[in-house]
């Protein structure tokens, strides 16, 4: 699995979550039901304080694992999975892994 953080443009339904996006120039659409979750991240290393009653965006951030394939041109036959971040103030979304296992072969 690669990890690194790389910003991309992500679509999204009414509720938010993640439809289709943008990498590298190519457009792809989620194929399958994506995954959200919060991780811990290390607010005290950035911050001096976090304030009193803080959570997403602050002490966590929402993590999205979805699984897409090319919206055009190209005949993928097994999905790409990634995991997304999304900022909470801003609204920008990163990407953050690609998946090794799905991670589509060429010969």
């Amino acid at each position: 699995m690669g990890m690194f953080s790389e910003s991309i443009d992500v679509a999204c339904s009414p509720s938010g979550q993640p439809e289709s996006l943008t990498w590298a120039g190519r457009d792809y659409l989620v194929c399958a039901e994506p995954a959200r979750w919060y991780e811990r991240r290390q607010w005290w290393a950035e911050d001096a304080r976090a304030p009193l009653g803080s959570g997403p965006g602050v002490v966590d951030h929402e993590i999205w694992r979805i699984q897409v394939l090319p919206a055009a041109g190209n005949n993928a036959s097994e999905p790409l999975t990634l995991d997304l971040t999304r900022h909470v103030g801003s609204g920008r979304w990163r990407l953050l892994r690609i998946h090794d296992a799905l991670r589509p072969r060429t010969a």
